[in-house]
């Protein structure tokens, strides 16, 4: 995992003098300069750790020497400087890569120079700053799992595989959020977390669930179905809901099922899947009052029994 390797770097203490961070994620950049905080004791920090964020506004005129002066300035109390340099590569000017090129070649002893470069790190850019060591913070979609795992351990708590993808499914990728929900989860109290222990915390204290709304599909009861939607939809999106039936209906997929029961199913993630790029795209009107009513005509012709 790339943002692991970035953090088991910060845990040797950045031992090179020039960094190059990169990721798409702002949430991510915030996770490492808060662990390159903690490098530094907090009766230092005024002294030993400076962050310049050159995409604040207020900040965009900032001089590259007086940066530069921080860098090679003798750090105090006898500990190492920290310098972060928050930004975008592609907005550098010539004469300014040349002088941090110039200062990787030959940086300050016992001090440590990290940019921190939002976005995708072009072929470009990696060229101009191959002097700096470069390390990818970004979490591929697939690595998410194993991260909220992770998380959750520093929490001191653990999650089933079946809690991990359900909080996926109606939360998102997005890490920040993901975050917040397991800071949420983390005050039930419990060592070992399941889906039953965070379903009502996620879902926001609502009155149904989705276990509700897939019970409704299934008996075919349209007025339910859409009173338990419209309950719902006061505490999530649409996207959100549609990742929740995903995951409620891909746990039938683990059973035993007749051609019919399989066919159904099939039927289902092509409805949803449908629905998904609806939305995205804002293709359609109401796309998840269609998906319900494609739904409950599906239940109608295949009676299964899942």
């Amino acid at each position: 995992m790339s943002f692991q390797s970035c953090i088991n770097e910060i845990r040797k203490s950045l031992p090179s003098p020039v960094y190059l961070f990169y990721a798409s994620d702002p949430f991510l950049h915030r996770e490492a300069l808060a662990a390159i905080r903690e490098l530094v004791p907090v009766a230092e920090r005024d002294f030993n750790l400076h962050v310049f964020d050159l995409l604040d506004q207020g900040e965009e005129n900032l001089m590259l020497e007086r940066i530069l002066d921080v860098v090679n300035t003798v750090s105090f109390f006898g500990g190492r400087r920290f310098t972060i340099l928050m930004g975008n590569l592609q907005k550098f000017l010539k004469k300014d890569i040349e002088k941090l090129q110039a200062y990787a070649s030959k940086p300050a002893q016992d001090s440590v120079l990290v940019i921190f470069h939002h976005g995708v790190l072009s072929k470009e850019a990696r060229e101009k700053f191959k002097v700096f060591k470069p390390v990818s913070i970004d979490i591929r979609e697939s690595e998410i799992p194993q991260w909220i795992k992770q998380r959750v351990r520093t929490k001191g708590i653990d999650f089933s595989n079946e809690a991990v993808e359900y909080l996926i499914s109606v939360v998102g990728n997005d890490l920040g959020l993901l975050s917040a929900e397991i800071e949420k989860i983390s005050f039930v109290g419990q060592k070992r977390i399941d889906v039953d222990d965070i379903s009502d915390i996620v879902a926001g204290g609502r009155q149904y669930g989705m276990f509700d709304l897939v019970n409704a599909l299934k008996a075919q009861d349209a007025d339910n179905v859409f009173r338990i939607y419209k309950s719902l939809k006061e505490t999530s999106d649409d996207y959100g809901l549609i990742g929740a039936l995903n995951w409620q209906y891909g746990r039938f997929s683990h059973e035993k099922m007749s051609r019919q029961e399989q066919e159904y199913l099939l039927n289902v993630f092509e409805l949803l899947n449908q629905a998904d790029i609806e939305i995205k795209s804002s293709g359609r009107s109401f796309p998840m009052e269609y998906l319900l009513m494609k739904l409950l005509r599906l239940q109608g012709l295949h009676s299964p029994s899942v």
